[in-house]
């Protein structure tokens, strides 16, 4: 048996793809990529003057496009042919000889569909060229439906002097006014923020004895309400309204709701939606959205429920819209209790909830990390027959992907595929992010593959969780073939695509592969920000270049990127790394000044280079420290297993919700925490308890590239390591050769120690 100990890489399997012929330091940029390739993947009145002058924003010219043609088939094979024709005549051309063949032939109900054709595309030019022709004929006059349907064109394009010269020519051209180009005529003042000038039309419209209709009232409404007209003056149309035998409908009493909402008038609102209720108007959401906003303002959500209760006694159940509405807004203010009411009072009045009711409530649990309940709640839709949809999915994989279930995150994928919801781009997203975090590299491979046989494309946030993924599993190799893959299809490498690649390297002091991928990174013109400046920091002081760990700290001041948390616990990591002891008391001291609460990380790393130095008295004071934390359970926790007095089962139990804490934030964080427990626990002297610690760690999947076993080959990889952890590692492995060679097991012929040199 041999044993080796000079191995420059972590993975023996891809040794040959990073070692240091290919990554001269003088050429970061000659770093080679593998070539390999994955799957394919808003009273009185004055009287109306015609002296009046609208001041609206004039359009510039808009030429008509010749390529632009109707869809075949929408319209009849005239009224398609002139449409065209029309299309393509240029800005002096006659329209008169377009005409040539369609004279006698077509309707004004045809007409009407060419001037619709053109006001959807906005082209009120032709429309207008079009209705200034049909004046002149005789065969073709406009009657008042086309001169309706021009104002309303007119109107939509902000043209307000030009809609009143039409409505003031139709008296000129016989055509008499009715409700319908009164109306037409009110909308386009009214939408164009002049409701005075509405106002006075309505006034002319009475003067002419022509009665407004209910469309007439509602768009004077809404123009006033938006124009900023007293709370009064819209009361008194509303009473105008009912006055002229007009019966209020949904839109009236959703515009004064809308008012009250915007001028946040409670009590209003609350009169209106009770005089809805005895018309007998049955609301709907726009309503209820309207109230809960009203309310919401005042802060009185409580009030909208009373109001559906009403509704409930009354015998007019709100429909499942109205009580989705409200959860949403206690949602959005973080109320669980006053939510979870709303849900129990629907229920309880009979109201079945719906995919999106549910979906509200998971998500409010969720962002409480009230895991147990989201799948309580969630194990109730089932049973209650309501099938989940692919938003409610989305909600649960975000949920338990941030709050650390990965594993569950892959299970509620395959689960989804199975009950035949078909994944969307947000779905594949959250799941390969969620391995990325966990490091669970089979199951991203496996979903991006199932991305690519469904025909989805997949982004680079998909790609990035892959190459995570990868990563956090020392699959180097993997890694790389995902990013070629990446840019082989023509999906762009994001920031935090290039970041993840640094990480990875970076976690296993590979500094050279680091510089590579920040050379890339320019060369493709992605700047780089705090967290690229993180991984090239703790790639030099993993691979033991200290002084080229602080030039990357003052390279990262230069370039304007603020340190953070995990800047300063690194820059503390490398003075403890190099037995600096008083360096690190002093950037310790700094992180204090900076108004950050050090981490167990930091205290950690302090207690061990403190340790190195013999000072027992100084790393009980600061065991001390930790202990009587009063802002942080963790930190009394860590101290106090430090210390030796959680051994116990029963205690034990404490410091693994601890490390699962850790174990949900991913495999980043949890490295970076298990190597600075270990460095302070070996360099105290406690083997034993580092030992136990190291199996915690492996049992939640951390250091998957530690311990590997063959028939030929024994390896132990501690290049990730920190010089504590290292030594642990080691010191267990070794004990587990010697009691197999006492026991007389069978040795393999190779056993390997891979480092970083």
């Amino acid at each position: 048996m041999t044993l080796m100990s000079s191995l420059p890489i972590s993975n023996p399997t891809t040794i040959s793809a990073f070692n240091n012929s290919s990554l001269p330091i003088s050429k970061p940029h000659s770093f080679s990529f593998p070539a390999k390739t994955l799957p394919q993947f808003p009273s009185k009145h004055k009287l109306f003057s015609y002296s009046f002058k609208a001041r609206a924003k004039t359009k510039e010219l808009i030429l008509g496009n010749p390529s632009v043609t109707v869809e075949k088939g929408k319209y009849s094979y005239d009224v398609e042919t002139l449409i065209n024709k029309l299309s393509s005549l240029p800005p002096r051309g006659s329209i008169a000889r377009c005409f040539d063949i369609f004279k006698n032939k077509l309707s004004l109900n045809d007409f009407a569909l060419i001037f619709k054709e053109f006001a959807q595309r906005g082209d009120w030019q032709r429309s207008l060229r079009l209705f200034k022709y049909m004046q002149r004929q005789i065969w073709c006059k406009p009657n008042e439906h086309i001169y309706t349907i021009m104002i309303g064109v007119l109107g939509r394009e902000g043209l307000l002097d030009k809609c009143a010269e039409i409505f003031d020519e139709m008296p000129t051209h016989g055509v008499a006014r009715s409700v319908f180009s009164y109306t037409a005529l009110i909308n386009a003042y009214g939408r164009n923020g002049q409701y005075q000038t509405a106002l006075e039309f309505l006034d002319r419209m009475k003067e002419d004895r022509i009665m407004p209709s209910i469309l007439t009232y509602n768009t004077i409404v809404n123009s006033c309400a938006r124009g900023g007209l007293d709370w009064e003056g819209l009361i008194g149309l509303f009473a105008q309204m009912r006055h002229d035998g007009i019966q209020p409908d949904l839109i009236t009493y959703n515009t004064l709701l809308s008012a009250c909402a915007s001028r946040s008038l409670g009590d209003e609102a609350e009169m209106v939606f009770r005089s809805m209720n005895e018309a007998g108007i049955v609301p709907d959401i726009t309503t209820h959205a309207y109230l809960v906003e009203t309310f919401g303002k005042l802060g009185k959500l409580e009030k909208v429920s009373e109001l559906l209760k009403e509704m409930e006694s009354e015998g007019n159940l709100p429909d499942i819209s109205s009580y989705n509405v409200l959860l949403e807004a206690y949602a959005r203010s973080g109320s669980t209790k006053e939510a979870i009411g709303v849900f129990r009072q629907m229920q309880a009045a009979g109201c079945v909830p719906n995919a999106t009711t549910y979906s509200i409530l998971l998500n409010l649990y969720g962002r409480h990390g009230r895991y147990d309940d989201v799948r309580e709640l969630f194990l109730e839709m089932k049973v209650s027959n309501t099938e989940p949809d692919a938003t409610t999915y989305n909600i649960l994989i975000q949920v338990f992907g941030e709050g650390g279930y990965f594993k569950e995150v892959v299970t509620l994928f395959h689960d989804m595929v199975e009950e035949n919801i078909e994944p969307n781009m947000e779905t594949y997203e959250g799941s390969i992010f969620a391995c990325g975090k966990g490091g669970l590299h089979e199951d991203a491979r496996k979903i991006l593959l199932h991305m690519t046989e469904n025909g989805v494309v997949p982004s680079s946030k998909a790609y990035t969780g892959v190459i995570e993924a990868y990563g956090q599993a020392t699959l180097y190799e993997e890694a790389l073939v995902a990013f070629n893959t990446m840019n082989e299809v023509g999906n762009k490498p994001t920031l935090e695509t290039y970041n993840s690649l640094i990480h990875m390297f970076g976690r296993g002091g590979l500094y050279k592969e680091c510089e590579a991928i920040l050379w890339r990174m320019g060369e493709c013109g992605v700047a780089r920000n705090t967290h690229s400046f993180n991984g090239l920091i703790e790639a030099f002081g993993q691979g033991g270049q200290f002084e080229a760990a602080f030039k990357a700290y003052v390279d990262m001041e230069k370039s304007r990127c603020d340190p953070d948390e995990h800047t300063l616990e690194a820059v503390l990591s490398i003075y403890c790394a190099a037995g600096l002891l008083d360096e690190s008391k002093e950037q310790f001291r700094e992180i204090k000044a900076s108004g950050m609460m050090p981490s167990v990380i930091c205290y950690c790393l302090l207690l061990s280079v403190i340790a190195k130095s013999e000072r027992w008295d100084e790393a009980l004071e600061l065991l001390e420290e930790m202990i009587t934390n009063r802002v942080s359970n963790i930190h009394q926790v860590i101290g106090h297993m430090i210390k030796g007095d959680y051994d116990d089962e029963a205690n034990w139990q404490m410091v693994e919700y601890v490390l699962d804490k850790f174990n949900s934030e991913g495999c980043g964080l949890g490295l970076r925490f298990y190597n600075a427990l270990l460095e302070a626990l070996w360099w105290l002297g406690q083997k034993a308890r580092a030992a136990r610690v190291l199996h915690e760690a492996t049992m939640r999947g951390l250091y998957p590239e530690l311990c590997r076993k063959s028939k030929l080959v024994w390896s132990v990889d501690v290049h990730r390591m920190s010089v504590g952890g290292a030594l642990t590692a080691t010191s267990v492995w070794l004990n587990n050769v010697l009691d197999m060679f006492t026991n007389r097991e069978d040795l393999p012929h190779l056993a390997t120690v891979v480092v970083v040199v």
